[in-house]
């Protein structure tokens, strides 16, 4: 198997594993959180994340990968950085409308667009923007109902928008600046991700449910429910950072707007959730939005390996040429006049 199909299956791998645990996490929360009301989303979230930095380390003591120390500097910002996103999202929603809460993850692709082009130098093509457009309508139809806007909610969502962006940039830019792996990464970055959220989710929580955390009734279902929270969101963690480090910020929402169709989907089909022919009409939509997306991003990225191709190509039969000539010029200097003996006529 050449290099090339195994980076192919490695990301087919990584987009399974997170649209698998995505939606699995969602449909284990909403579980958790509708019918047996434990409704503290940020501290579930950083549970999940403190849980995926011990099972990281366990991994490590077994050599399952490699430590690979970088910037701190750059490490703490990063955690922190996520930290504050996951909180300003859960904010936005609690500030909002649920329809206005969809529009806020509707606006991230554009805006990662937007700055990776503005602080990158990135390009997008004519097509991938057609199909981002696409598939951004879809899922505008399927989900997007009230839109009710107050100040508060639209500078939350705003700070939202921002943070999750340059964080998900950061996240691809870092793998590759200081050539770590995502799992490298992600535990580096955990203990501050999840300190943030540990030190903020219990008042954040209580901001919008009016509820403590530490004050609620832990059953035995309760507890065993965010136990499997907590194990599948290693696999969700994990997924993100394996995802975005390998294709990109923008790959990485779509492959989130497909999760939020699937799960739109399933929960028709398993919980019975009210479908209206809306929803329909934005799922399909989305899904012609995410096939033409797949296919230029197919194209271009073959276009640009057969370019790639053809320079180094160039290059070797530049170097050939060159060294032929050499070596011709090399015979030449050899070629020396005949001498003439002084004791001949």
């Amino acid at each position: 198997m050449g290099e090339g199909e195994k980076l192919q299956l490695g990301t087919v791998g990584a987009l399974s594993l997170s649209v698998v645990s995505s939606v699995s996490i969602v449909i284990c929360n909403k579980a958790l959180m509708s019918s047996l009301h434990f409704i503290f989303a940020t501290t579930l979230t950083s549970w999940h994340l403190l849980v995926t930095f011990c099972s990281l380390h366990v991994a490590l003591k077994l050599r399952f990968f490699e430590h690979k120390p970088f910037e701190r500097k750059a490490v703490m910002g990063f955690g922190i950085l996520n930290g504050i996103s996951i909180g300003l999202l859960n904010l936005s929603l609690g500030f909002n409308s649920v329809g206005f809460y969809q529009m806020t993850k509707l606006a991230i692709i554009p805006c990662t667009i937007l700055l990776e082009i503005l602080f990158l130098g990135k390009k997008f093509s004519k097509r991938v923007q057609f199909s981002l457009s696409i598939l951004l309508l879809g899922v505008g139809i399927a989900t997007v109902t009230d839109l009710q806007l107050n100040a508060l909610g639209s500078f939350l969502s705003f700070l939202a928008v921002i943070t999750t962006c340059v964080s998900q940039i950061m996240t691809n830019t870092i793998q590759k600046k200081f050539k770590v792996s995502s799992t490298q990464l992600l535990y580096q970055t955990c203990p501050y991700q999840s300190a943030t959220l540990l030190f903020f989710g219990p008042y954040l929580d209580k901001l919008l449910t009016n509820l403590n955390v530490f004050a609620f009734k832990y059953t035995t279902q309760v507890t065993m429910v965010i136990v499997l929270s907590c194990m599948i969101s290693i696999a969700v963690n994990f997924s993100t950072f394996l995802v975005i480090g390998k294709t990109s910020p923008v790959t990485y929402q779509v492959l989130g707007h497909l999760k939020t169709c699937l799960v739109l989907a399933f929960g028709y089909i398993i919980v019975h959730d009210p479908f209206s022919w809306r929803n329909i009409l934005g799922i399909l939509v989305a899904m012609v939005g995410m096939i033409l997306y797949s296919y230029y991003c197919a194209t271009e990225g073959q276009q640009k390996a057969a370019e790639a191709a053809a320079q180094a190509s160039q290059a070797r039969e530049g170097e050939s040429e060159t060294l032929i000539n050499v070596e011709n010029a090399s015979t030449v200097l050899n070629k020396r006049p005949p001498v003439w003996s002084k004791e001949k006529d």
